[in-house]
Formats: structure tokens, sequence, C-alpha cells
């Protein structure tokens, strides 16, 4: 090997990021914990998938409790330069002080992504107060399920208010949409609002969760082609994928490779999704 076409030196690496981490505080003192159940009418998980037991991950999977303590020490531990703390809403609700405290605490190394209702009056104003307070990065509305899947809340005239905010700051807006059938019929509301607020970057949880295990296109369809026109919306691929995938006899190779070419790499981002799905850091980052 010539001089210089030398390997580079481990400082100089390419930086490496977790775009979809659930810290968990092991002070229950201080952050209390206030667990809510999947609602009735959600698509229903499959052993292996978010910790369930069963499937392929066998009957006793490992869930690690990222504590922000662990969570840098793993972190250091696999070259993980950076997280996006993503809110636990299966624990905290809408109760955010864990992910704003350990991304004030450690704001090179953690950004937020709180979590709040989407129907709530008071929303537009929390994330005012979030940006000012705490240099929030980005907001996950939840509301309600209607019994045939849809989400109204998603582009409801209550949840725009805080699209607009969005708008004015240049928040992320992140997205999970579950729906019967996949996230595949919110797409014409989420290519709308990608429209309408074009400062926003729309990030969407586990590819929109397209039906993996429907036909060649992985249920990467025509319906998800329709959001590689819009140049602000990026998706995420998280372990729950690669659970997903595992559990179908899926190759998770391959649909990555389907998404890549319809959405192209620079749209889309690995996240652990540590703190819900099986597995230890160290597995999820390999």
């Amino acid at each position: 090997m010539t001089q210089d076409k030398q390997a580079p030196a481990a400082g100089n690496r390419p930086l490496f990021f977790d775009s979809h981490a659930h810290l968990v505080a092991d002070d229950q003192v201080r952050y209390p914990r206030n667990p809510m159940k999947r609602a009735a009418s959600a698509p229903p998980r499959p052993p292996g998938v978010i910790g369930i037991p069963g499937g392929k991950h066998g009957p006793n999977p490992i869930n690690e409790v990222p504590d922000v303590s662990r969570m840098l020490v793993w972190m250091k531990e696999e070259n993980v330069d950076g997280a996006v703390a993503v809110q636990k809403r299966m624990i905290y609700r809408y109760d955010n002080s864990y992910i704003l405290d350990s991304s004030d605490a450690y704001p090179d190394i953690f950004s937020a992504v709180v979590i709040l209702d989407a129907e709530d009056p008071a929303t537009p104003g929390t994330v005012r107060s979030y940006i000012e307070k705490h240099g929030l990065a980005g907001v996950r509305l939840f509301g309600g399920r209607e019994p045939d899947g849809s989400m109204p809340w998603l582009n409801s005239p209550q949840a725009l208010k805080t699209w607009e905010v969005a708008e004015e700051f240049g928040l992320v807006m992140d997205l999970e949409v579950l729906a019967v059938g996949g996230g595949g019929p919110s797409v014409p509301a989420i290519v709308e609002l990608a429209r309408r607020y074009p400062h926003v970057r729309i990030v969407l949880d586990h590819l929109l969760e397209p039906e993996a295990a429907s036909g060649a296109d992985f249920g990467l369809d025509e319906r998800f082609e329709k959001l590689a026109h819009e140049k602000n919306v990026y998706f995420k691929f998280t372990s729950i994928n690669l659970d997903e995938y595992r559990e179908a006899d899926v190759p998770a190779e391959k649909v990555l490779r389907r998404a890549v070419d319809m959405f192209g790499a620079d749209h889309i981002m690995w996240g652990s999704d540590i703190g819900t799905s099986s597995g230890t850091y160290k597995e999820m980052v390999q």
C-alpha cells in the first residue's frame, strides 16, 4: 500500500448514528412509569417482534433497559457517535421529562424527539416551549385509531396547528403510522402534508411498516412509490423491521435493497429501537 493510500486511522472513521433509541430511566422516583397497553384496535404483533416471547427469539428474549448511564457505555463500545432519543410512550405516555433531561445533559450525543397528543390544544404551545428551553429536534404525534385502521389525527385541524409550528422552526415530524394492512393507506395524507409543509422533514418510522411478506416488492408497492417523489420524506430502518422479516422468512437485505432503490440511500437511516425491540445493543448495531 502506498503512503498516500493508507487506511484511515480509527479517529477518522465515518460518524455513526442511531436514529431511534428509547431511553428508559432506572430512577423510577424521579421518572415514574405510567405504562399503557396497546390498543385493542392496534394491528397485532407476532411472537418474536418488539420483545414478545416466542418466534425465533425464543421464549425469553433479551430486552435491555437503556438507562442513559448504560446507553452511553454501549454507544462508546460500539462506536456509535450520537443518537435520537425518542420518547417511550408505552412507559411514560406524554411525560417527556427523561428524554429532555437526557438530551439536555448530553446535547452533543442525544437529540430529543418528544411524543405529544395530536388532539391536545396545548400541544403547539408545548412544542414552542420545548424548542426554547431544550433545543428540541423533533415531534412524534399520536392519536386514536378508527375501527378501519385509519388515523384521522394525522392531519386533523388540531394536529395541523402543531405542523405549522414544525414548519416555522424546520423541525422533524417523526411519524409512526400503524394501520390495518401496513402503513400504505396513510400515504396520500403524508404526501399532502409533505407538500403543504416543505420545511418540515417528515421521518417515517420502521419504513412505514409495509407488509413484508406480500409479493416481490415486499409490501413497498406503488403506494410507497409516491413517497419517493417527496424530498422532505425520510425513513428509518429499524430492529422492528428486522424482527418482522426474520419471523416471516423474508430476506431483510432484499427489502432494504428495494427501499434504497426506491427512496435513495440518503433518505434512509438505521435505528436500533433499543428499549422496545429484543436483543442486546451490540447485536442491534451489528
